[in-house]
């Protein structure tokens, strides 16, 4: 969340940030916000005054006896203050309600854009491959050479599934460890997260209002969203907790399975593996010193294009504007692979700084030299999205015949160097 502070100090500012992020109802729900605000400061005005008293007739009572006057005055005080104690909580409440709706602040240097179509593209890098046929999609090569079913998961689980099988399993398996070995070397934390969280949490994270509780799926018995990403459940690890600044930056990697509904896709990337409700992915989190936040950010994307140049895999780093961004990123980059069948890029990675808006939601704070608490910050990354990364692999590595090559960085973790049926 917000700083309550810049809010009140700079709410333009703030409205700024929502036309330029897209949340154009919540202008006016900012003056609400700074209206509340003040009505709340002035009823803690008038508990500090009413308690002031009550202090007051309790010192004179002890002093001079229990006086009927001083007795009935002590009583009219306390129902006073419990009347305005409830008002205030009806106030905290709906500051709170608004609070949570106000997106974080894009940082100085994003792009200012309505969509996706205003995203700038940074760079190009890796040499496109050059073929003397028709490449073939992922799923025609995926189903020739039997590794990729989508036609018996409808039949299981419905549309926007699929089945990994035979050299597709090693090779999610390879990337798996070729992103480990990479990155335990960096010092990164390994976890295996939770893929279950509760609605608190994930709120905390600032996806429920982003999602609007239709891109996730939401177990109502058990009251349990099952994970967009790895990031939910790594991001609330410290959740109340207090850390040290000497450990910061704190970085993990972790692998889980998500789920996503694709609200809103419907009819977009139907064909394959592209766009699926169940998926693998490897992630990167990091809490990082607020002042080095910038600097972590561009560390993840170094990450995410080394990976990508040890795949040999052509790609572009696009730099995220404003209306693209979402409620919880103040900057994002996202690396799109290229796709010979579709002959253009497409997004496979994300690397998001959130600055301090989660870890307030959350309380996770930390400890500076001179004993103050502070909030650090957040940055997440996307290692691999298996099922992308896998397309990618498929149609870049293709050859005339339909077998597939196998990058040579993942050569040294799979029995093969190449599918062929």
């Amino acid at each position: 969340m917000i700083d309550v502070k810049i809010i009140r100090q700079n709410p333009e500012l703030i409205k700024k940030a929502c036309r330029d992020k897209g949340f154009f109802d919540l202008e006016k729900r900012i003056d609400e916000f700074i209206k509340l605000d003040k009505e709340k400061r002035e009823i803690l005005t008038q508990i500090e005054k009413i308690n002031a008293q009550k202090n007051k007739a309790s010192r004179i009572i002890k002093e001079k006896g229990k006086e009927k006057k001083l007795i009935e005055e002590l009583r009219a005080l306390d129902k006073t203050y419990e009347n305005l104690k409830k008002k205030l909580n009806e106030k905290e409440e709906a500051l709170k309600e608004i609070l949570f709706l106000i997106p974080n602040i894009p940082l100085d240097d994003v792009p200012v854009g309505k969509d996706e179509k205003d995203n700038v593209v940074i760079r190009e890098v890796g040499e496109r491959p050059r073929f003397d046929f028709v490449p073939k999609d992922h799923l025609e090569l995926g189903e020739k050479l039997n590794l990729i079913d989508v036609k018996r998961a409808a039949k299981v689980s419905g549309t926007r599934f699929g089945y990994l099988k035979n050299e597709a399993v090693l090779i999610e398996f390879a990337l798996i460890q070729l992103a480990f070995e990479n990155l335990l070397g960096e010092g990164f934390i390994p976890i295996l997260p939770p893929v279950m969280i509760k609605p608190e949490i994930l709120r905390g994270m600032g996806y429920i209002e982003q999602l609007d509780k239709e891109e996730a799926y939401y177990l109502e018995k058990d009251k349990l969203y099952l994970v967009g990403t790895a990031e939910h459940s790594i991001g609330p690890y410290f959740a109340n907790e207090i850390l040290r600044e000497k450990d910061l930056p704190r970085r993990f990697i972790g692998f889980s399975t998500c789920f996503r509904r694709e609200a809103g896709s419907w009819g977009k990337d139907t064909r394959g593996i592209f766009r699926v409700h169940q998926f693998d992915k490897i992630e990167m989190f990091s809490f990082c010193h607020p002042e080095k936040s910038k600097t972590e950010h561009e560390y993840f994307l170094s990450l995410e294009e080394k990976l990508m140049k040890v795949l040999e895999i052509p790609y572009r780093v696009v730099k995220i504007c404003t209306g693209d961004l979402g409620r919880p990123a103040a900057a994002k980059y996202d690396i799109e692979a290229w796709i010979p069948s579709q002959n253009r890029y497409r997004e496979t990675h994300s690397t998001s700084n959130c600055t301090d808006f989660q870890t307030r939601r959350l309380n996770i704070r930390y400890q500076d030299r001179s004993g103050k608490l502070k909030f650090p910050h957040t940055v997440n990354g996307t290692v691999f999205a298996i099922g992308r990364t896998l397309i990618a692999i498929l149609e870049n590595y293709q050859t005339k015949d339909g077998s597939v090559k196998i990058p040579k960085a993942l050569q040294k973790y799979l029995p093969f160097k190449e599918i062929k049926r």
